[in-house]
């Protein structure tokens, strides 16, 4: 095989190449940068001790200098000169400062007489600013047996000492300048090794060159530098093409003026001997490289190689060949491998018909599972197409299965499984010889009918289902069982395997809803599964979009007609549909679970209004209903309380109605969730009374407040002396057990009245009024006017119910 870039030998040795390049590039980018801190903190160094050697040279300086002043301002007869005031010691003084200037190389003198004037001056003539200067040392003099500082004068600096003629007291001070020249420059520079520039601020705030030690052309960029310097005192100039880092010394000040002296250090000199480092590291690099291209390059190969043995050796085991042996004889990771190849294809070779058995067969029940099931349908079908025969599926859904397990454990379930199979397996050996049977998972089955009718197809189903009620025993327990059956069949249905099993499915959910046998697939259910699917979306849409809204329809007390509460019920505006009742998809809603979602919804729209009602003095009690998804839910009555805080309304504001039906489902957690809420303070009611299958022994355990009469009790009581005498047993009953009796579905002022005269305590129905929108229910009150309670000819029921 040839080395290249797609080989793996191609790859590691590309791999370790390019590691080793980017961690060189990597080294040598941090030495670089390693080098230049270290060159410029060099150059710091280098710069600030400069500054200090610098200062010391212009301290030695001044030094000297005030000793020269002082031989003079010592001097016998230059004392006794000053102490005179004729002028032929004024000669002398002017003589005595020329000679002594003259020795110590000033450039000017002056002498400043007891009165602070200036009485002789050499050399120079008189400025303000210098006087200024002088003046202002000559305190400073006078204490510390001289003074010394920087002045400019023509716009050049001078440093100036100052000496106090004593005798024995001050009467004089000698003052000597001496300019700052070029002389000073060269001395820094062998001293320091550093470029040094000598610089002066005129008033107009330019700097100007005085003395340096670098050429000509290059100190007007220095001054340029100078001129555009921010506060920092350390900046890099560009001299003559090369790059130097400067330090400002600042050494005299007046006013706008002053005087600095430029160090300088270049920086390709300081980083000289480091760039011959870092030539010898990238020559040491580049010869790195080349030996580890060389080693990665042989490093490959030798783990390459092995390894393109192996994956022949691979492709064999892939063809079915378990017979090569793959021959290494090695120690390492490789030699690993290869046993662990050897290994492989031994237990490949053992395992192969297991897992050919496992992946077509159902290791429970020893049945065929949904893979070969799909299997045996296209063997069917394309059998059944050359024959022009029909085949059938059935499918089927054991009944509470999953209650079973939950109660009776997996361990029991699966062996209830394994029965149901054996009888699957005796019913169809009997009934057809050419069926199959399958387990498609959990407790889901299938039988295969091919060349059968569809009338045998129902004869067989029917069948099934007579086995399968027939109570199953297992380890003592007895166990009643059932299934929906879904009927589909080719060419009656479908053509291919998928759709058939599809449309069996569809046909075996609407039996189990159904609970009425076996179910034949007929295209109206698939359509009703669309519609419920679209349904399902809508209902989620319309809670985002705010499509639901709030009726109430108003409960009165029967005796006095006065409004105590309303019962809080749903309508939906749907943008198409227009306006769609409770009916056409609150059961669907309960169905699906998305009930949960809407009762949370009223709850939360009731409680604000029940809020806003208060607010208005208007205190009413809320009725909602609750379903059976709701009772189970154990995390009620927190989510109940959480909109009863965040409205601020009280519980006993709320009375939460529940149908017979629903508490029966699943009694004690019902009846766990019903203590809950009315340990919150919320009352209680039994919906529909009447027309559920609770007992009364069970009711009276429940914490309920109320009992609603079934309207289809109240709607024709009037008429009707049978549903008087329910009506009237109920409320009695209600009474004894100390409930409160609602009546609902009141639809005419004759049933009113009658329901009063029996004793009931509250109604609600369309002869008061229908439901309304909430936000309408204010002035509903206000214009309510009750019935007058008249003297019924039945009005004690006594002959009309007895």
């Amino acid at each position: 095989m040839k080395f290249g870039f797609q080989s793996l030998e191609g790859r590691i040795a590309t791999l370790f190449l390019v590691l080793i390049i980017v961690l060189q590039v990597l080294g040598l980018v941090v030495i670089q940068k390693g080098i230049e801190n270290n060159a410029r903190a060099s150059i710091a160094t280098e710069l600030t001790n400069g500054e200090k050697v610098f200062r010391k040279l212009m301290e030695q300086n001044a030094q000297q200098r005030r000793f020269s002043a002082q031989v003079l301002a010592r001097d016998t007869g230059f004392v006794q000169a000053v102490g005179s005031d004729g002028s032929g010691d004024r000669e002398t003084i002017h003589s005595a400062l020329e000679n002594s200037a003259r020795r110590a190389g000033a450039d000017l003198t002056m002498l400043i007489d007891g009165e602070r004037k200036v009485k002789v001056s050499t050399g120079v003539r008189q400025a303000p600013a210098l006087e200024q200067l002088v003046f202002g040392l000559l305190d400073q003099a006078e204490d510390g047996d001289g003074a010394s500082a920087v002045a400019l004068v023509d716009n050049k600096p001078f440093q100036i000492v100052v000496m106090p003629v004593k005798a024995p007291i001050t009467i004089a001070w000698v003052v000597m300048g001496f300019a700052i020249d070029r002389q000073l420059a060269i001395d820094m520079k062998e001293l320091s090794a550093l470029e040094v520039a000598i610089f002066a601020r005129d008033t107009a705030g330019t700097w100007l060159p005085v003395e340096s030690t670098v050429p000509p052309g290059a100190v007007g960029a220095m001054a340029a530098s100078l001129q555009n310097r921010s506060a920092s005192h350390t900046l890099d100039v560009d001299i003559d093409g090369n790059m130097y880092s400067a330090r400002v010394v600042d050494i005299g000040r007046a006013g706008d003026r002053g005087a600095s002296v430029m160090l300088a250090r270049s920086i390709e000199e300081a980083m000289g001997e480091y760039a011959r480092l870092e030539h010898r590291l990238m020559l040491l690099t580049i010869i790195g490289i080349v030996v580890a291209a060389l080693a990665s390059v042989l490093t490959a190969k030798r783990i390459a190689q092995p390894l393109r043995q192996l994956a022949d050796i691979a492709r064999r085991l892939e063809r079915g060949d378990y017979r090569a042996q793959s021959g290494f004889e090695r120690d390492d990771e490789i030699g690993a491998l290869a046993k662990a190849f050897d290994s492989m294809r031994d237990g490949i070779a053992k395992r192969e018909q297991e897992i050919s058995r496992l992946a077509y067969w159902d290791p429970l029940t020893n049945l065929p599972n949904r893979a070969q099931f799909v299997l045996l349908l296209n063997e069917a079908l394309a059998d059944a197409k050359k024959h022009e025969q029909p085949v059938f599926v059935l499918m089927m859904d054991l009944d509470r299965f999953k209650h079973v397990n939950d109660v009776m454990g997996h361990n029991f379930g699966d062996a209830l499984l394994r029965q149901v199979a054996g009888r699957l397996q005796l019913r169809l050996a009997e009934a057809h010889a050419g069926a199959h049977v399958a387990r498609l998972g959990g407790d889901e089955f299938a039988v295969l009918l091919p060349g059968s009718s569809l009338a045998a197809a129902c004869s067989i189903a029917a069948s099934i289902q007579q086995a399968l009620e027939q109570p199953l025993s297992l380890d003592d327990q007895t166990v009643d069982i059932g299934a929906g059956l879904g009927i589909a069949g080719y060419p009656l249905h479908g053509i291919d395997a998928e759709a058939l099993m599809s449309m069996a499915e569809v046909a075996m959910y609407n039996a189990k809803q159904r609970n009425d046998g076996a179910v034949v697939y007929d295209p109206a259910i698939d359509k009703s599964s669309e519609t419920s699917l679209s349904l399902l979306t809508e209902l989620r849409n319309a809670i985002e979009r705010n499509e639901f809204r709030l009726h109430v329809q108003p409960k009165m007390k029967l005796d006095t007609g006065a409004v105590v509460g309303v019962e809080s019920l749903v309508r939906w505006a749907h943008p198409v549909r227009g306006n769609v009742f409770p009916d056409e998809f609150i059961p669907f809603a309960e169905q699906t679970g998305f009930i949960r979602v809407l009762t949370h919804w009223v709850l939360e729209q009731s409680a604000a209004l029940c809020h806003e009602m208060a607010a208005k003095g208007i205190n009413l009690k809320v009725s909602v209903n609750l379903s059976t998804r709701d009772l189970l839910d154990q995390d009620l009555p927190n989510k109940f309380m959480d909109i009863l805080q965040r409205h601020q309304v009280a519980p006993e504001s709320f009375c939460l109605e529940i149908t017979e039906s629903a508490i029966m489902d699943d009694p004690v957690r019902a009846q766990q969730t019903l203590e809950r809420l009315h340990a919150m303070g919320v009352d209680l009611s039994i919906d529909d009374f009447g027309t559920g299958y609770s007992s009364l022994a069970y009711l009276k355990r429940l914490p309920v407040d109320e009992l609603k009469i079934d309207k289809s009790f109240v709607l024709n009581m009037e008429n009707d002396i049978g549903d008087t005498k329910i009506v009237r047993s109920t409320i009695d009953l209600g009474h004894n057990m100390g409930l409160r009796v609602v009546a609902e579905g009141i639809e005419s002022e004759a049933v009113w009245q009658l329901l009063a005269a029996l004793g009931c305590d509250e109604g609600q129905g369309y002869f008061m009024s229908r439901p309304i929108p909430g936000d309408k229910l204010i002035d509903w009150i206000r214009n309510w006017k009750p019935p007058v309670r008249s003297a019924l000819p039945y009005a004690s029921a006594d002959h009309t119910v007895s």
